[in-house]
């Protein structure tokens, strides 16, 4: 499932070529997750103003309204001067005068929602619950534990919930926790102040070296222009079930934690 960093390659790999342009059509295929909310006919001769990210969710802005778009699962976009011919997983495509933007989604769990405004009912049931945003200078450590206190579930599901902290999802809070040298399955309210401020540090840490590498292709993942992350290159624990710690060389464990599969150290996150 692309992640922050991957959402936020794949914006900064089309955000500068689309601004500005004009919508001349749009086109929806097969239903997505959610509907568009409006007819695509609506949005021809549309500004493109800009293109924003807020946690895993793209805001397109228009000058009027704007279009929230979510990869789903599986989802990736394109933006090309010409496309080929659209694929059976091809569910939407804006055609602007400075290029094609499609969506590539083979499980169809994504979504294109248009608003009238962020504070259109649609966009805040979408937007509103989203923690702060990991990489600004909002994500304040000691808001960071505060929140954490009020929590007991555990720690790796507390960060997937995405409402202490938006957008570190599953592959960068295994990374996290195990530099900040958590065990994935200790209640978020335990961490200690010091301990809240290492996780806090080594989100920011984890998902900056993500970005930097283009973000982690597992399966398909590409950005706009369809480049390839390498990131997955880099991880300490994730997906390396039995091989050796690259630090300790103790056997990387995993578990299952609410579906998805968490990656951990028994050695370096004792506690």
């Amino acid at each position: 499932m692309p992640e922050l960093p991957e959402v936020e390659v794949t914006r900064l790999s089309f955000a500068g070529r689309i601004a500005g342009s004009t919508v001349l059509s749009l086109r929806m295929g097969k239903p997505l997750r959610w509907p568009l909310g409006c007819e695509p006919a609506q949005l021809a001769g549309r500004t493109v103003r800009g293109v924003r990210r807020r946690g895993k969710y793209l805001l397109i802005d228009l000058d009027r309204g704007l279009l929230l778009l979510h990869l789903g699962m599986s989802g990736s976009l394109s933006f090309a001067k010409q496309l080929p011919e659209p694929g059976k997983h091809d569910h939407f495509e804006m055609v602007t005068t400075q290029g094609s933007l499609r969506l590539n989604d083979p499980r169809r769990f994504g979504a294109v929602v248009y608003a009238d405004s962020e504070d259109a009912s649609v966009a805040c049931k979408l937007l509103g619950r989203l923690g702060v945003e990991p990489l600004s200078d909002d994500f304040d450590a000691g808001q960071f534990h505060a929140g954490l206190k009020l929590r007991r579930a555990a720690i790796k599901q507390v960060l997937l919930a995405g409402d202490v902290v938006v957008g570190v999802g599953n592959i960068y809070a295994s990374e996290a926790l195990f530099l900040a040298g958590i065990r994935p399955t200790v209640s978020a309210a335990r961490l200690s102040r010091p301990r809240a401020a290492r996780l806090h540090a080594a989100i920011r840490d984890i998902l900056g070296r993500a970005l930097t590498s283009g973000g982690s292709t597992l399966r398909n993942f590409s950005s706009a222009s369809g480049e390839k992350g390498h990131f997955q290159f880099e991880t300490m624990v994730y997906a390396r079930e039995a091989q050796p710690c690259r630090v300790c060389g103790k056997a990387i464990k995993s578990l299952r934690q609410g579906q998805r599969s968490t990656f951990y150290c028994p050695a370096c996150q004792k506690v």
